[in-house]
C-alpha cells in the first residue's frame, strides 16, 4: 500500500494505458475466436456481467458503507452503487449493456480485423465530437487532421464491406452488419468516456456503478426473454470450460481490470488523448487476428490501419497542447 501511495500520477497514468491497451488488444482477438464457439452473443454478455459482479458487487457494498460512514449525506443509489441514480443508469446503459451487446453481436458477422479498425480505431473520432458537444472543447488543426485520417481509415474498411454487400447482394454477405454494430459500439464507449471526464469520475466507483446497473437491468431481462422462449440460450449445452473462460476473462479481465485502468487513464490523459493512445490497438489486434485466427489482411485493411495509425500519431502530437474550452460546459 505504501508503494502504491508513492507512485506519481504520471506513473499510474502510463501503467494504466499499457494495461488497457494489452487487454483491449487481446479482447478483440479472443472475442472473435469465442464468437464462433457455442455461446450466443447475449450469453457472453451474461457471463461478462456475472464474472464482473462476483468482484464488484461485494466491493460496492463495502465501498458504499464506507462512503456513508464518512459522509452520511453521500449520494448513492440502488443500494450498492457509489454514484447517483441518473449517472449510474446512463453509464451502465452505454458503457455496460449497450457496448457489450453491440460488440459481441458484431463479432458474429465481421472478422476481428474489422473490429480492430472500427471500434478502437474510430474511438478518437467519436470521442472528440462528443467532447466538443458535451465538454465545449475546441479542436486545433492538428487534432482535426488526425481525426480526418482516422475517419478515412474507418471508411476504407467499413465502406468496403457496405459496397461489397450492395454490389454483390446475391452473395448474402453479412460483414456489413458487423461493421455497423462495431461503429455503434464504439460510439457507446465514446459517450461513456466523455461522461467520465465531464463528471471527473474515479475508476473504482465508476466501474462498480456500471456493473450494478448491468446486474439489475440485464440479468432480469435476459432471464425473462429466455424463460418465455423469445431468446435462445446455449448456456445449457455449451462446454463448461467455455462458460468459465468467458466469465473470468470477459468479466474480471475486460470489465474489472481494464474498466478501472481505462477510467484512470482518462483522468490523467483526458478523453481525446486517451482514446488516441488506445487507437494503437487496431494494428496490434489485426496482427493478432492474422497470426492466431488465420484471417486475411486485405489491401483495404492494410491501408485503413495505416491511415488510422498515422491519424493517431498526428492527433497525439497535437493533443499535447491543451485544447481551449469554448464557453461553459453544456448539460
Amino acid at each position: 500500500m505504501d508503494f502504491l501511495k508513492r507512485l506519481t500520477p504520471r506513473t499510474i497514468g502510463i501503467a494504466s494505458a499499457v494495461i488497457t491497451i494489452a487487454i483491449w488488444t487481446s479482447f478483440i482477438v479472443v472475442a472473435r475466436f469465442m464468437a464462433l464457439k457455442s455461446l450466443t452473443p447475449l450469453d457472453i454478455v451474461l457471463c461478462r456481467i456475472v464474472g464482473a459482479a462476483l468482484v464488484l458487487l461485494p466491493w460496492g457494498y463495502f465501498f458504499v458503507r464506507k462512503m456513508r460512514a464518512e459522509n452520511p449525506n453521500a449520494i448513492t443509489s440502488l443500494w450498492i452503487s457509489p454514484l447517483p441514480l441518473k449517472l449510474t443508469v446512463t453509464l451502465g446503459l452505454f458503457g455496460g449493456v449497450g457496448y457489450a451487446v453491440l460488440a459481441y453481436s458484431a463479432f458474429t458477422f465481421a472478422p476481428a480485423a474489422h473490429g480492430s479498425v472500427l471500434m478502437p480505431g474510430l474511438l478518437p473520432l467519436t470521442t472528440a465530437l462528443l467532447s466538443v458537444l458535451l465538454l465545449g472543447e475546441v479542436l486545433n488543426k492538428g487534432r482535426k487532421l488526425g481525426l480526418l485520417l482516422i475517419l478515412s481509415g474507418g471508411l476504407l474498411v467499413g465502406g468496403a464491406s457496405l459496397w461489397q454487400a450492395y454490389a454483390d447482394s446475391a452473395s448474402g454477405s453479412q460483414v456489413w452488419k458487423g461493421d455497423v454494430l462495431f461503429v455503434t459500439a464504439s460510439s457507446c464507449w465514446a459517450f461513456y468516456t466523455v461522461l467520465c471526464r465531464k463528471h471527473k469520475l474515479e475508476a473504482v466507483p465508476t466501474t462498480i456503478a456500471v456493473i450494478v446497473f448491468c446486474v439489475l437491468a440485464y440479468l432480469p431481462l435476459y432471464a425473462l426473454l429466455v424463460g418465455t422462449g423469445v431468446l435462445v440460450s446455449k448456456l445449457s449445452t455449451a462446454p463448461l470450460w467455455e462458460i468459465l473462460f468467458q466469465t473470468f476473462w470477459q468479466g474480471m479481465g475486460s470489465v474489472v481490470i481494464s474498466g478501472i485502468t481505462f477510467t484512470q487513464m482518462i483522468r490523467y490523459f483526458g478523453p481525446v488523448r486517451s482514446t488516441m493512445l488506445t487507437a494503437i490497438v487496431p494494428g496490434l489486434s489485426a496482427l493478432g487476428a492474422v497470426i492466431f485466427l488465420g484471417e486475411p489482411l486485405g489491401l483495404n485493411l492494410i491501408l485503413g490501419l495505416a491511415l488510422v495509425t498515422l491519424g493517431i500519431v498526428v492527433g497525439v502530437r497535437a493533443a499535447s497542447v491543451p485544447a481551449p474550452v469554448a464557453g461553459a460546459v453544456k448539460a
